[in-house]
């Protein structure tokens, strides 16, 4: 019997698929495995190879094998749908990511640490709670508007409302079953304002503790929340050949829609990682609007941009670049350096 190289672990909350391959592709083993035995399941096998799906739970047991000393590559389950043959079940899907790890040219994802998890989880958490604050504006101001009391978007303009509620002029108008039903949302309001407030203060600490994040906020639109979420989120930069495909990552490039030698180019692809796209097209945002206002620097990039492209295109172009300059910025080690505008 060959001896496996490579596993494909096709894995879930209980059940989970192993497919063994040797050196040629071909078939060791197909097995069913449940979650209790997963580990000695591998701790029996000879040391080699072991793909699994990015997904919930992969990095997990990515550490859990790598201590066994095995080799852990985690695949984008994108990548692995292409050699899915025709029906789809757990066993198909452990063979497809087995096929996929052998690929010469397939891209893999960075196993995480459980402090590079842990870093990462107040963005969520903040992520959730913001979340959370906007549907319960939207649920305070849908609701009053058909009590005839409306206010325009914006978290003044609910603020607004609120004081008019407590005040009583709105409340005096209100059914008596409507009027606690209103107090609570308002309270829960006021606590997730709190509890958002407390998480930004506990980024802002860590990003005057960490290194990379004060060297990140030297480049314009990078405040605390962009800068320690780019530490504690993306792989190091070291991952990435240049800077365009660390923008490509973060799904800040074109799609492209070439054939015959015709280049197409259209709307971002939004592939990447959703959070820190996010945050830095908010950062571009407040540096184009600034600009808007007072003026870009005579001669620069965003002078030239803002004259003959509309707002919001200028504002994704230069989310772009600030992804590059992030990536160059943590490659090299420095501050960023405002470059010279050319002047005529």
């Amino acid at each position: 019997m060959s001896e496996v190289t490579t596993i494909g672990l096709d894995i879930a909350k209980h059940i989970f698929h192993a497919h063994g391959a040797d050196e040629r592709g071909g078939m060791v083993f197909s097995r069913r495995l449940t979650r209790g035995k997963l580990l000695d399941f591998f701790a029996a096998q000879p040391r080699c190879l072991v793909a699994l799906e990015a997904c919930g739970g992969a990095h997990h047991w990515a550490r859990e094998l790598r201590a066994m000393g095995h080799e852990v590559r985690l695949i984008p389950p994108a990548y692995v749908k292409p050699f899915v043959k025709r029906h789809k079940n757990d066993a198909v899907d452990a063979e497809a990511i087995c096929e996929a790890a052998q690929r010469p040219n397939m891209r893999f994802v960075a196993v995480k640490s459980e402090e590079q998890q842990a870093a990462a989880l107040v963005f969520r958490t903040r992520d959730l709670a913001v979340k959370q604050r906007t549907q319960l504006g939207n649920a305070i101001r849908g609701h009053l508007a058909e009590y005839g009391w409306v206010a325009s978007k914006g978290a003044a303009h609910l603020a607004m409302l609120a004081d008019l509620l407590d005040g009583g002029e709105i409340g005096e108008t209100l059914p008596e079953a409507a009027r606690p039903m209103f107090t609570m949302m308002v309270d829960m309001l006021a606590d997730l304002d709190k509890r958002i407030a407390a998480l930004d203060k506990e980024i802002t600490r860590r990003a005057r503790e960490d290194e990379v994040a004060r060297r990140l906020m030297t480049i314009p639109g990078v405040g605390p929340i962009t800068a320690t979420a780019i530490a504690a989120i993306a792989p190091p930069a070291e991952t990435f050949a240049k800077g365009r495909d660390f923008a490509a990552w973060l799904g800040l490039v074109p799609k492209q829609a070439s054939t015959g030698g015709k280049q197409k180019s259209g709307a971002i692809s939004r592939m990447g990682e959703r959070t820190l796209r996010r945050l830095l097209i908010i950062g571009a945002s407040a540096v184009v609007l600034q600009a808007s206002k007072r003026g870009a620097p005579a001669g620069s990039w965003l002078e030239g941009m803002l004259a003959r492209k509309p707002r919001m295109l200028v504002t994704v172009a230069l989310a772009n670049k600030m992804a590059r300059t992030v990536w160059a910025l943590l490659v090299r080690q420095e501050d960023y350096r405002a470059p010279v505008a050319v002047t005529a």
